[in-house]
């Protein structure tokens, strides 16, 4: 994934897009740049490395325009590298990129022929020579800009500079989101709204197909038929006051801390305080009717969707299939006509959790999405949105985002259950009370961060780390290794704990630490037999219980994390928290890059 952002009628446009890229660079960082129009032609800057490296190179030699694009890099063809960096160029145009040209080789044979000289490894620079190639042929800019979005297979989000049209920018989609931001006598393009909050909070999502002429008193939609259409203008909630750090060393860290108040924010948007039941929102179809669920995600939502499908069997007793984004949607499972899709995804933007939305809907299924943006194309595409009010997430290891994806299928799950007549009001009002509790239990585990700290220095000298767990706390132990590898870069595989004799425990010896994470319910003794196995094998136990959890197993542990007493319902909630610790410490005494990890970005928008 890659950030783009473009901008039109701004005095000085350089500075405009750097601030605009800095707020991007959680969706790519391997290289960045600019380009602007200057005096009737293109001149850009580009830096191998992170939005510092460009913004000293521009500070040594300045850009001037007032109408330009930047863009910053996530690598799908070709290394990261300045000839690779965007924006790509021949003189005449300018193109920056997010996506995949899937014909990108058919067309660069094509183009080479015709006698285009290539200069990168990448798929995006076979825009600039076909947009270029029109305009050769006599074609007016907005002409060459459209027939070369048609040439285009794949997925992709564009802005484009034509030095013939210095007071023009434009911009298009297919698959990749792209925004268009309105301001005074200034345009703005973006990625997400993300960039564009210091300068607009009106802003047009284009739609699939859409493409875009912008000038500096506002824009022009056409769809891919080259036919105006009209797209709404909205006003976002965000604004440049949420993106900062405040006094924390790392994002990653803030967004940890912010999980009292944004689990709080979330299950206030769909919970009754009066009536003390969970009220979500309207249903266009009866929930009764609903005869099998399909959760699907990536990454750290899949782990929350195989959190909801303990939940939802247990208590609405509906059968669930968790699948991964990726797999379900080259799959064509066969459906339920009563089926429903339930989405899970912090961005609404990922490629691998849209294309089976798509599918899922052109099957009649009911959908029912968790997104952390209401604007997103997977919000778009749903009958029903749970949002999750997780604010802004900026560090690439999903933490707050994760957690209140808990909250949202925590409430989904006991409403559910309610209109199904699976569980009383008794039942209701039990577990409601449980996730009202969820904020208050989550401040006092991070009362425990010194102690996670130190528990941490163990896993910093690890090179592999087991992590286990039963029933609902097993998405939890999935999820502590995936966080772990993601940013300490240590290798760390989750497992059901019931499998450990079936392959895992031949790992176990006095060099592998293994965190198991075992709340006092009646899955706990099998739990601590396990802990004894580990035992026997020399193996080192990170504990994470509650206080009677941590009682029961006695001194066999070697470090444990004594969590406040909770429903065993929403232990996974609580428990994901001391598994963010310890990945952030142990990745802090590491030394490695904890908000932007090598290798990967905030959401994947292409596959």
């Amino acid at each position: 994934m890659c950030g783009i952002v473009g901008v039109i009628g701004r005095a000085n446009a350089s500075e405009c897009l750097i601030d605009g890229l800095r707020r991007l660079e959680y969706r790519g960082y391997d290289s960045a740049g600019i380009a602007t129009l200057v005096d009737g032609g293109i001149d850009r800057r580009r830096a191998p490395g992170k939005i510092a490296n460009l913004a000293a190179k521009l500070t040594a030699e300045p850009l001037g325009g007032t109408v330009g694009i930047g863009h910053t890099r996530w690598a799908t063809h070709g290394v990261p590298s300045e000839s690779n960096a965007h924006p790509h160029s021949d003189g005449t145009v300018a193109v920056v990129h997010n996506g995949i040209i899937e014909n990108f080789q058919e067309l660069r044979r094509e183009l080479e022929a015709a006698g285009h000289i290539f200069d990168s490894d990448t798929d995006t620079e076979v825009v600039v020579h076909l947009i270029a190639e029109h305009l050769k042929q006599g074609m007016k800019a907005k002409d060459a800009v459209h027939l070369a979005l048609r040439r285009l297979d794949g997925a992709f989000a564009l802005a484009i500079l034509v030095a013939s049209e210095p007071d023009v920018l434009f911009a298009a989609r297919k698959g990749s989101p792209l925004a268009v931001g309105y301001g005074k006598g200034e345009m703005y393009v973006g990625s997400d709204a993300m960039a564009l909050a210091p300068m607009t909070q009106r802003i047009t999502y284009l739609e699939d197909e859409d493409w875009a002429v912008i000038t500096k008193d506002g824009c022009t939609v056409y769809n891919g038929n080259g036919q105006v259409v009209e797209r709404a203008i909205v006003q976002t909630a965000l604004s440049g006051a949420l993106i900062g750090k405040g006094e924390y060393r790392h994002y990653m860290l803030k967004e940890i801390y912010e999980q009292p108040q944004v689990l709080g924010d979330t299950l206030r948007a769909l919970f009754n305080p009066q009536t003390r039941s969970i009220s979500l929102p309207p249903m266009p179809f009866d929930l009764r009717t609903v005869d099998r669920i399909s959760a699907v995600a990536c990454g750290t939502a899949y782990y929350a969707c195989l959190v909801a499908k303990y939940w939802i069997e247990s208590l609405a007793q509906v059968p669930v299939e968790a699948d991964i984004g990726s797999e379900y949607r080259y799959r064509t499972p066969p459906l339920s006509p009563n089926g429903l899709g339930l989405f899970v995804s912090q961005s609404g933007e990922t490629a691998d959790t849209l294309a089976p939305l798509k599918y899922c809907k052109s099957k009649g299924q009911k959908i029912v999405s968790v997104v952390n943006v209401p604007e997103s194309a997977v919000a778009r595409e749903s009958d029903v949105v749970l949002p999750t009010l997780a604010g802004p997430e900026i560090g690439v290891a999903s933490t707050k985002a994760f957690t209140t994806q808990l909250m949202a299928l925590a409430c989904f799950a006991i409403y559910l259950a309610k209109v199904r007549g699976a569980i009383t009001a008794e039942q209701e009002a039990r577990l409601s009370t449980a996730l009202v509790e969820v904020p208050s239990r989550v401040a006092d585990v991070l009362h425990l961060d010194a102690s996670i700290r130190a528990i941490a220095e163990e896993l910093a000298q690890a090179r592999d780390v087991l992590y286990l767990g039963r029933g609902a706390s097993y998405p939890i132990a999935l999820e502590g290794a995936l966080k772990l590898k993601e940013i300490s870069y240590i290798h760390a595989e989750g497992y059901a704990a019931g499998e450990m004799k079936h392959g895992p425990i031949a790992l176990i010896d006095e060099n592998v630490p293994v965190v198991v994470i075992a709340p006092t319910d009646s899955l706990f003794e099998k739990s601590l037999s396990n802990i004894e196995q580990v035992i026997a094998r020399g193996g080192r136990v990170i504990l994470i219980s509650d206080e009677q959890g941590i009682r029961r197993a006695g001194k066999v542990a070697s470090y444990t994390i004594c969590l406040p007493k909770t429903d065993p319902f929403v232990f996974p909630i609580v428990a994901a928290i001391p598994v963010q610790l310890l990945a952030y410490h142990t990745a802090v005494l590491k030394g490695t890059d904890v908000d932007q990890p090598r290798n990967l970005a905030k959401s994947v928008t292409v596959e």
